[in-house]
């Protein structure tokens, strides 16, 4: 499918009437905007398996499969199911503006159109499609998956890294999630959670469930200022914690010593470590991020990195989480401070 990677957006209208195309065609291209068109909704799908617009501009009444059907099929198309829907319509009704909001839509003009006042709207919704864009692409890089919902518990939208989780650990047959529902066990747990929260049940546990040597830790997120719903998605690999315990404990064996002992016992003292170096391993092995360090050390990111990386040499390891779990071994010593000389 082709990317719209234009300095100008592009909006697909879709409309029956050879007029309304061609006034609505002429203001948003004088307004900077590239516009693509279609006469019913069979072929604006069509023309979605090609590229995909910044906006549709959506006639609620045509012949064929009205607006709202092709909206909902829209919808369920995974490339574009993101693109704002505005519908255009005489129908003012309100079950008939209703269900525009139902299948999809997140605004509508009346007819006759007023070309202005449609060019203004398109422009706000495609710069807020424009930043949630942005903060979805964020959001695939992150530690976390997420998992955004209605206020009634209909998914709104979710991260790539969810929807894979979902996948694995509901798999078909097993609860599975069935279009814009949730899994039956994971709906089941998040109704249980929002009666605990709302009435203010303290903390709420999240939903732990295995899929071979991976858990998926899935926490209801605190509520924000908006009526939608968050829950956060965590996986970790459950071999690799056994990994990281079995080698704390060699780690404690080592500084408990013994005479047969062919490694020397590891006390804090003999790692020769700068103060700096020292308290950039003890916040590490407490689990903080690099950002996280630097702000409590009053140090750029960088400079963190730097000191992991002399760390790594003086230290004999070669990964963040071989010296992580090193740190976490010599817990005796006391917490650390900025500018303290732990482990020097």
């Amino acid at each position: 499918m082709m990317s719209t990677t234009f300095d100008r957006h592009v909006v697909l209208i879709v409309d029956d009437k050879p007029d309304n195309l061609a006034m609505l065609s002429d203001s948003l291209d004088e307004s900077g905007h590239i516009v693509l068109v279609a006469t019913d909704g069979i072929s604006a799908l069509e023309r979605l398996d090609y590229i995909t617009p910044d906006l549709i501009l959506l006639d609620a009444m045509m012949p064929g499969i009205d607006g709202f059907e092709t909206c909902k099929r829209i919808k369920l198309i995974k490339s574009v199911n993101h693109v704002p829907v505005v519908f255009m319509t005489g129908l003012t009704e309100t079950e008939h503006v209703v269900r525009g909001f139902e299948v999809g839509g997140i605004d509508y003009v009346t007819k006759p159109i007023k070309p202005q006042e449609v060019v203004a709207r398109i422009g706000a919704h495609i710069k807020t499609a424009r930043m949630m864009s942005q903060a979805r692409g964020m959001l695939e890089h992150a530690a976390h998956a997420v998992i955004v919902l209605s206020g009634n518990g209909l998914p709104l939208w979710q991260t790539s890294k969810a929807s894979l989780w979902l996948e694995k650990y509901f798999p078909v047959g097993a609860g599975a999630s069935t279009g814009h529902k949730l899994p039956a066990l994971l709906q089941s747990w998040l109704n249980e959670s929002l009666v605990r929260q709302r009435q203010g049940g303290g903390d709420i546990r999240p939903l732990v469930t295995t899929q071979g040597d991976c858990e998926l830790r899935v926490a209801l997120s605190a509520p924000g200022q908006g009526q939608e719903i968050t829950l956060l998605l965590e996986e970790k690999n459950l071999a690799a914690g056994i990994a990281a315990g079995a080698g704390t404990a060699l780690l404690h064996a080592a500084v408990q010593g013994s005479a047969d002992a062919a490694i020397p016992p590891m006390a804090p003292g003999s790692v020769h470590l700068t103060p700096r170096e020292s308290d950039v391993l003890a916040w590490l092995g407490k689990g903080k991020t690099n950002r996280d360090i630097a702000e409590i050390l009053g140090m750029s990111p960088r400079t963190v990195n730097k000191h992991l990386e002399h760390i790594f040499v003086k230290l004999g390891v070669e990964t963040r989480s071989a010296a992580a779990v090193l740190a976490s071994s010599l817990q005796q010593m006391p917490t650390p401070r900025s500018g303290s000389g732990l482990l020097q």
